[in-house]
């Protein structure tokens, strides 16, 4: 039995994932995260409690795949084991094909930007480009105008809050029995109907609001220039319960695109690196 592991090194966080070969099939070992600004520290870190955790011995691992920002400060091998440098946009495209078993999509790669990727089971990964608009953007804004600055904590207050005291939507500006092709709920102008009613809730949701329609309306029109209609979303963004909310109420406007959160959608990265960049490896 050989095994193949994967690590994302990022800024705070790292990923580990590992596939085993059983009987000529790809059999994924859960993945984890830890958390450490240290990518060396995080490196090994992960590493050993992932092989701890797992029961894996040393000896039967093949190749370690290394990708992310952190991945350039690890000089040497790992414990003797081949480690290999993956660019991060293949890693995105592959880790999108696999969780979604498609032969051809656009991958969305939300983290502190967002980054897509043009994914092809048979061709190249095409990386397209992406937004500044992210998580760096919802932690920032969210510090700065409501004090918190942690993701699950703007989330929460985000429950019970209120778009109808931030956003501008197209009910807001038209005649109540007024026809138009547009839907009435969908926002106007983010941020251009704040009350002064509006508390930290409202805020915070309006924030998360900004950030997923940015983020669904890039992702639209790169869809329409790849040919495609089935968009994965992929990130640590993903796992916010009004991610999925939010991008259903999408799926739903008739822009011709279906956006679609696979199951460990926030480890997709990780495990397009575990796969070597190519679901052909």
């Amino acid at each position: 039995m050989s095994i193949v592991i994967g690590i994302d090194i990022g800024g705070s966080t790292t990923k580990i994932v590992g596939f085993r070969e059983l009987d000529g099939r790809r059999e994924m070992i859960p993945p984890q995260f830890i958390t450490a600004t240290d990518p060396v520290t995080a490196t090994y870190g992960a590493f050993g409690k992932f092989t701890d955790e797992n029961g894996i011995n040393i000896e039967s691992i093949d190749k370690i795949y290394m990708t992310g920002v952190g991945a350039s400060f690890i000089k040497r091998n790992l414990y003797g084991i081949e480690c290999i440098r993956v660019p991060e946009f293949n890693c995105i495209g592959s880790g999108g094909l696999y969780l979604s078993g498609l032969e051809h999509t656009l991958v969305v790669s939300m983290g502190t930007g967002t980054a897509l990727v043009n994914a092809e089971r048979a061709g190249k990964m095409e990386y397209l480009g992406g937004t500044g608009v992210g998580g760096g953007t919802l932690v920032g804004l969210s510090k700065l105008l409501i004090g918190a600055e942690s993701v699950d904590h703007i989330a929460e207050l985000a429950e019970g809050g209120s778009l109808a005291n931030i956003d501008l939507r197209i009910a807001d500006m038209m005649a109540s029995d007024a026809i138009s092709e547009l839907s009435r709920e969908m926002t106007a102008s983010n941020f251009g109907n704040v009350s002064e009613l509006a508390e930290k809730g409202d805020v915070s949701l309006g924030i998360m609001n900004l950030v997923f329609e940015t983020v669904a309306m890039v992702a639209v029109f790169a869809a329409r220039g790849c040919g495609v209609e089935k968009i994965i979303l992929t990130g640590n963004l993903t796992r916010i319960p009004y991610c999925k909310e939010k991008f259903d109420e999408i799926n739903g406007m008739g822009y011709g695109v279906e956006f679609i959160i696979p199951e460990h959608s926030q480890y997709s990265t990780v495990i397009g690196c575990a796969l070597g960049g190519s679901l052909n490896k």
